[in-house]
């Protein structure tokens, strides 16, 4: 029910026709070098989270809150403008 080997190697063959062996090269590698970068990070992320948590929520809530308070303000500017749209 699943997929063969025989159809593994036609879909292998159909894409090494469309992009070419030199380009899946180039993709194998930057796919291969961003999944390091990305386990290192994760590992260096979890050495250094020992009381970084606690100030990393209040930077996030803090921003939360930044964007709360930028989008009111805008809400009211452009109300306020409108009022004055309606007075001339």
């Amino acid at each position: 029910m699943g997929i063969s080997v025989w159809q593994l190697l036609i879909l292998l063959a159909v894409v090494i026709l469309i992009f070419g062996t030199k380009k899946l090269k180039n993709i194998g590698g930057d796919l291969g070098g961003a999944i390091k970068g990305f386990k290192s990070a994760v590992k260096d992320g979890d050495a250094s989270d020992g009381g970084d948590t606690a100030k990393q929520n209040k930077v996030v809530h803090d921003s939360a809150e930044d964007a709360t308070s930028h989008t009111a303000s805008a809400e009211s500017a452009s109300s306020k403008s409108t009022r004055k749209e309606d007075k001339v």
